[in-house]
């Protein structure tokens, strides 16, 4: 059995939506605050997780993480508040 993986979104400080893959969100999202994360998010901190979803492996994580980077911002809206949300809003709070 493959490692579980996580797809997460975060919403950045400027509104923008990020769409990663991981296989632990709370390193994950404390890695993006600390500016350590994507390029993308660094510029744009801080950053909340606003979604995670389960995916059976790496392979498995990938091609969801497309699928989604293919959304339109309204879809993905719809995917932070749908039933498949396993997380909720997670804000980071610096030790």
């Amino acid at each position: 059995m493959e490692k579980l993986y996580f797809v997460y979104m975060l919403r950045c400080s400027d509104g923008t939506l990020y769409t990663g893959i991981t296989t632990d969100p709370a390193r994950r999202l404390k890695e993006h605050n600390l500016g350590i994360g994507a390029k993308f998010t660094r510029a744009k901190r801080p950053v909340k997780m606003v979604y995670a979803e389960r995916a059976d492996g790496r392979s498995e994580a990938s091609k969801r993480e497309a699928e989604i980077k293919t959304y339109t911002r309204e879809k993905k809206l719809l995917l932070i508040g749908s039933p498949n949300n396993i997380i909720g809003e997670i804000e980071w709070i610096p030790e």
